[in-house]
Formats: structure tokens, C-alpha cells, sequence
């Protein structure tokens, strides 16, 4: 073979393989990202009908579940009270609703510039100078004993975990879903017995779309998308991180 003929021939094979090389790299060194699963707190397929609102609240797993007679219409996580502000067990109905309520017990301090300062404060705690005190928001209250224990919408920090100081936190996006439900008798069932769903039955299957109503169809629900699908809600910590 001449020179000229093995210069061509050498340039073409290492045209080749740096082609390889290159189509290699590609497959094996792209970067793979994996998108983790987000948690779905809730879901709600009320389609109306004949039958009572009754809701049943598991502290041992953390979860609301909502019926209508005697179907399901909707399930949720909850935070119920955290050690030293446990919720009691108990039959209970509810007695009062208010759509906007704040807590007459406890909230956070604020600074001039509204920096939170303290996300745990009392309303009977001194407040330092300089300091405001801001009652915590318990949107959607729906009142459970005299003494101040009801249901709210709120932040459920860790699901599965109590978190509150004594009353039952809902997701925010479900809470004005299950106050319209609700009356003013409607009974609440508070328990240490499980859940009738398992975490993982409520992480691992979609929920049905035949039960989907038409009113949350039209948009007005609470972690459902406008075509009835479910939509996984991820709460971001704010300020004051307890309450929102």
C-alpha cells in the first residue's frame, strides 16, 4: 500500500472511531435524572346524593376519611395535636363554622420588618419591643369542643406525623371542599384505630376517574386538576412555617 493510500486509510478508521467515541459517551455519560414522586394528600370525589356527612379521623395513621352515607366521597391526611398537645379520641359533632377564624391562643412574633421571629408564640407571652404578635389564621374552622379544638385548614409539615397543638389540620386546598360538605351536627369520629386504607393503597394506585364529580371537574377542588386526574400537592415551608 502506498503512503498516500495508508494516510487515507488510517484517517478514515479514526474518523470511525472517534464516531463510536463519541455516540459511547453519549449513551452511557448522559446524565439520568429521576423525578421523585410527590405525595398525594387528598382526594375528593363527592358526587351529591341522598346520605349524612360523617367523618372518621385515624390518629394512628394521620388520615381523614369522608363519607356520605355509607359511600366514600373523599379521604386526607391530617396533623392532629404533637406530644404534650395530644387530640383526644372521641365522638364528637361539629358546633360552629367560620370560614376565616384565628387562633385566641396561639400565633408567631413579627419584627418591624415582618421577619417571624418566634413561630411559636403564645397570645398571653410577653411581646418584646419592637415585636409584633400575629394570630395564627385557622381558615375553615370547623369547631369541635368548647375548649377550642376543631378542624382547620393548615400546614401538614410531615404526613403520617402529629404536628398541631391539639386541633386537626386538613390541606389547605381540601379543607374548603369538606366545610361545604359539612353542617352544623355533622358527626366526627376521632380514633386510635387504623385507617380502612393503607398508606400504600393511597401512594401507589390513581384514584378512580369515574368517581370524579362534576363539580370538581368544573375546577372548584382541591388537589385535582380541571380534568379530574390527581394532582400530587407539595407544600413549600413559608413564614411562619407552622401555619402555612
Amino acid at each position: 500500500m502506498s503512503p498516500r493510500a495508508l494516510l487515507i486509510f488510517l484517517t478514515a478508521l479514526s474518523s470511525v472511531a472517534l464516531a463510536l467515541l463519541s455516540v459511547s459517551c453519549g449513551v452511557a455519560g448522559a446524565p439520568v435524572s429521576y423525578r421523585k414522586a410527590e405525595r398525594v394528600l387528598h382526594h375528593w370525589y363527592d358526587e351529591g346524593g341522598a346520605g349524612r356527612i360523617s367523618v372518621r379521623i385515624s390518629l394512628t395513621d394521620q388520615i381523614a376519611e369522608i363519607k356520605r352515607g355509607d359511600r366514600e366521597i373523599g379521604w386526607c391526611y391530617v396533623a392532629t395535636g404533637k406530644q404534650g398537645h395530644g387530640t383526644a379520641p372521641g365522638n364528637y359533632k361539629i358546633t360552629e363554622k367560620i370560614e376565616d377564624k384565628h387562633s385566641n391562643l396561639y400565633g408567631w412574633l413579627e419584627d418591624e420588618f415582618g421577619n417571624v421571629t418566634d413561630d411559636d408564640a403564645r397570645s398571653r407571652d410577653r411581646v418584646p419591643e419592637g415585636m409584633v404578635y400575629v394570630p395564627a389564621p385557622m381558615p375553615h374552622w370547623m369547631r369541635l369542643t368548647s375548649y377550642g379544638v376543631g378542624m382547620h385548614g393548615g400546614l401538614i409539615p410531615e404526613p403520617g406525623k402529629p404536628a398541631s397543638h391539639g386541633c386537626i389540620r386538613l390541606p389547605k386546598e381540601f379543607v374548603p371542599l369538606l366545610f361545604d360538605a359539612v353542617v352544623v351536627g355533622t358527626p366526627v369520629t376521632i380514633t386510635t384505630a387504623p385507617s380502612h386504607r393503607s398508606r400504600m393503597e393511597i401512594e401507589s394506585h390513581p384514584p378512580d376517574q369515574n368517581k370524579v364529580s362534576e363539580r370538581v371537574r368544573a375546577g372548584s377542588s382541591g388537589g385535582l386538576r380541571a380534568d379530574g386526574s390527581a394532582e400530587a400537592v407539595t407544600y413549600r415551608n413559608g413564614l411562619p412555617a407552622r401555619y402555612y
